[in-house]
Parts: structure tokens; sequence; C-alpha cells
């Protein structure tokens, strides 16, 4: 089944799904820095290396905003209503230029809504590897997301 299709009831929890695949290039983290977080080490080479990264490196924004692009085209199901939030973002590794990303989300809860017995709410920690298979980012976040069927008993 496309990940893209599932309803609430589709979700499982332990379930992870594997996607994407970007390289990303220097021009593009250099794009970014100037228009969302211009600091030194995402501008240029030689900004960044006066820095304990030594090079140009990402925005962790940069990271983020990739991820969420991956989320939608890979992931994030037609069926979905909006997230309330996220939490625990880390950025636990810099993304430098040539690096190729991958990205996993794993369901960690999936629970009817006690409010709204049309939707369910999906948590899920969703990560991003680098080529060498090291964590560069982290998050966990919570999704809503339609019922296939209202829970029993939802208008009494």
């Amino acid at each position: 089944m496309d990940p893209r299709d599932r309803w609430f009831e589709d979700y499982r929890e332990g379930e992870t799904i594997a996607f994407g695949d970007r390289t990303v290039t220097a021009e593009e983290i250099v794009a970014f820095a100037r228009e969302y977080d211009p600091q030194s080490f995402h501008l240029s080479e030689e900004g960044g290396r006066a820095t304990p990264y030594g090079g140009l490196i990402a925005s962790g924004w940069h990271t983020a905003a990739l991820t969420m692009r991956m989320l939608v085209d890979h992931v994030l199901t037609r069926h979905g209503l909006g997230s309330p939030g996220l939490d625990e973002l880390r950025w636990l590794a810099p993304v430098r230029p040539g690096d190729r990303l991958r990205w996993r989300a794993t369901v960690l809860e999936a629970r009817r809504s006690r409010s709204k017995p049309d939707r369910g709410i999906v948590r899920q920690r969703v990560e991003a590897f680098n080529q060498k298979g090291e964590q560069v980012l982290s998050w966990t976040a919570a999704g809503l997301v339609r019922c296939r069927t209202p829970a029993p008993d939802a208008a009494g």
C-alpha cells in the first residue's frame, strides 16, 4: 500500500517506513542560508573554515525543510488533517555539500481522538541519515489522520 493512501486504521505502532534519497548541493545550502539563516558557516566554505565545522554546512532549518518535503512526497497521507506540532527536534550532525540524505519514519503511537471520532492521532519519530549512516536530524511529530469509519458509538 502506498503510505500516502493510508487512513488512521492503517497505522500500526512500531511500523517503519524508509523513504527519500536526496543529495544536498553547496548551491542550495548557500541559497537557503542567504534567505533564511545567514550565518557564516552556512554562507561559504571560507566562512565555515574558521568554525568548529571546518567548512560549509547546511542550516538545520534547511535540513528540516528537506525532511518536510520528503515527508510530503513519500509518507504523509492524503487523509491527513495537519499537525498540532512536533517535539524533540535535534540536529545531530552537520549536513555538508554532497551529502546524500535518506529518511525513516517510525510510528510510536496511533490512537483515536476522544473528542473527534472522525480522526486519530499518529505520533511518529522522523529521522534523517547521511550516506555514512550517521543520523543528522530527528524529531517526534503528531499528525491528525481521518478515520475510514468513525469510532463505534461515536454518535451516542
